[in-house]
């Protein structure tokens, strides 16, 4: 089952990432705490985290222990890989339904390294017809159309990881390659196509 590119389909696609980018993300700049923009490794909300500390050395390990005591209460860890000292963690929190079908689900991305600390405001749409993820960096937004159910490789776990973690919070954290059964059940063919769009980085 291919995802159409022309035709009513598209043009409900197109409204829909429209809406995701224009409703949910531009109302909520304010949540977006980018860290490494200052140049030094730590941005503003590790500072303010930190500020307790300012006039005392610390160590890379109390700054670590500080940014695990400041996660959210109800963070969900989706993906944890070591990195340059210390471990590299993505997780989801704060999920909200939106949209006139209720497809949607807007939640924040918490992206940590014993370096630096972001969190973004993205979105997801759970519809059978348009399973995506607009995904936020500093520099670019991703509108990645994805397959539920599909094949998984490193390219794209990240994003079935988030996926799955927002639409169907009950299988958060698993591994997204075993859930082609959950997909079938939940009426995705498990056959469309996966492809990225990139526009530029919204203003902060």
């Amino acid at each position: 089952m291919e995802i159409k590119s022309e035709g009513r389909a598209a043009q409900w696609g197109l409204a829909t990432v429209a809406i995701m980018i224009g409703v949910v993300f531009l109302p909520r700049m304010g949540l977006r705490f980018p860290m490494a923009r200052l140049g030094l490794g730590l941005g503003l909300g590790l500072a303010l985290l930190l500020a307790p500390l300012a006039a005392v050395a610390i160590s890379r390990q109390e700054v670590l222990e500080r940014m695990k005591q400041s996660r959210p209460k109800d963070l969900q860890v989706l993906l944890e890989e070591p990195d340059a000292g210390g471990p590299r963690i993505i997780g989801i929190y704060g999920i909200k339904p939106g949209g006139v079908d209720g497809t949607l689900r807007s939640y924040s991305l918490w992206e940590e390294s014993p370096s630096d600390l972001n969190v973004y405001v993205e979105s997801v749409n759970c519809g059978v017809d348009n399973p995506l993820r607009v995904k936020r960096t500093l520099s670019a937004v991703f509108v990645r159309h994805l397959n539920p159910g599909g094949p998984i490789l490193e390219g794209n776990r990240e994003d079935h990881l988030v996926w799955w973690a927002a639409c169907v919070p009950e299988v958060a954290g698993t591994d997204p390659a075993t859930l082609r059964n959950k997909a079938l059940e939940l009426g995705f063919s498990t056959l469309l196509s996966e492809r990225q769009e990139q526009l530029p980085a919204l203003a902060p």
